[in-house]
């Protein structure tokens, strides 16, 4: 079942992503050889009758593309100028490329909104839902109900990047928390412990993230764009950890990490699976947009430097570019799943 989850999870991910850039090239005249879903080998494929565009799927339940007239730098000549990529306008390529990351966006806003208008929509304020008397913050003096104000010196502005802070922070090192109660902010220093249960050894502040729900149709809307924001900050922060030491790449997970963490959470039924589709879907959304060559991102920031400067780049030089950061994107993806395998191990 893990297996059927995880290629329906990815499934969702990847068609919501590539149909942005799909229905966004129909939408403005540009021809579109395949559309599929997976990499490697087809397995399954359909051309209608009144449609120029293949539809496949493919074996390998990762990723997906849609391949476009004028994209690449070999020019089909059975296709008519007018319906190639490069001969459209810059904003209008620049939204074929933006609204796949986009369209991972909408997809996961509208998950966090349902979730939050039929099971209740959790208060995202940096609240201390819990504190545990056992555990290290309590014992610092830290209360339920005091409004966490800052880790460290970071000002945090959602429970979500309270989480993040203390994940980061979570070394053994003591570490400041400043909390407001009824107005008045106080400083505390809480040194984490070391606690060991069935997913191996970790350091545990004691500050719970289990908030409470509010209902109705505008705290779902609320708590939705929120979540995304919080998201977004988190990958981020993750980001800059990454180049400055902070994190190394054995934090990151691939393929299989995905996979173990997609068996996890749908143990805790359907609700928890649709929210890691909504959190995979912001994590996609994000990396895409990142300007790295090969990462829709990377051809944004092309088209930017095109309008500025007035003309295109070489479509040579930029496929280059491309192709390099492609393949750099691949070894970073073997090492993250190596990783992912010795974890398992």
């Amino acid at each position: 079942m893990t297996l059927i989850y995880f290629i329906i999870v990815l499934g969702i991910i990847v068609l919501v992503h590539e149909f942005g850039h799909f229905i966004f090239a129909k939408m403005f005249g540009v021809h579109v050889y395949e559309f599929s879903i997976g990499m490697g080998p087809k397995i399954w494929g359909t051309k209608p009758k009144k449609d120029k565009t293949v539809y496949n799927i493919r074996a390998i339940p990762i990723g997906g593309f849609v391949q476009l007239a004028g994209e690449e730098v070999d020019d089909d000549e059975k296709i008519p100028a007018s319906k190639k990529l490069y001969n459209k306008p810059v904003w209008q390529r620049f939204l074929i490329m933006f609204f796949g990351a986009g369209n991972n966006f909408i997809l996961a806003f509208l998950i966090f909104f349902f979730v939050g208008l039929f099971t209740g929509s959790p208060i995202m304020d940096p609240i201390v839902w819990q504190a545990d008397e056992s555990n290290p913050a309590y014992q610092a003096g830290i209360r339920v109900n005091d409004e966490i104000v800052s880790i460290d010196g970071k000002s945090v502005s959602t429970i979500d990047d309270v989480m993040v802070y203390l994940t980061l922070a979570a070394d053994g090192d003591e570490v400041s928390i400043v909390t407001s109660r009824e107005g008045k902010e106080t400083e505390y220093k809480v040194t984490p412990v070391k606690i060991k249960d069935e997913n191996g050894e970790r350091y545990v502040f004691g500050i719970g993230a289990e908030a409470d729900k509010e209902s109705g149709f505008f705290n779902a809307i609320k708590y939705a764009f929120i979540k995304i924001g919080a998201l977004i900050k988190q990958m981020c922060i993750v980001l800059v950890s990454l180049f400055t030491g902070a994190l190394g790449l054995d934090s990151m997970s691939g393929p299989v990490g995905i996979f173990s963490l997609v068996g996890e959470t749908a143990a805790f039924g359907f609700v928890s699976l649709l929210s890691l589709i909504a959190l995979l879907s912001v994590n996609v959304g994000f990396l895409n947009l990142i300007p790295f060559p090969a990462f829709d991102g990377g051809r944004l920031v092309f088209l930017i430097i095109e309008k500025i400067k007035g003309s295109p780049v070489s479509p040579k030089v930029e496929n280059t570019i491309h192709g390099i950061g492609f393949i750099l994107l691949m070894i970073l993806i073997l090492v993250i799943t190596f990783n992912d395998i010795l974890r398992l191990f």
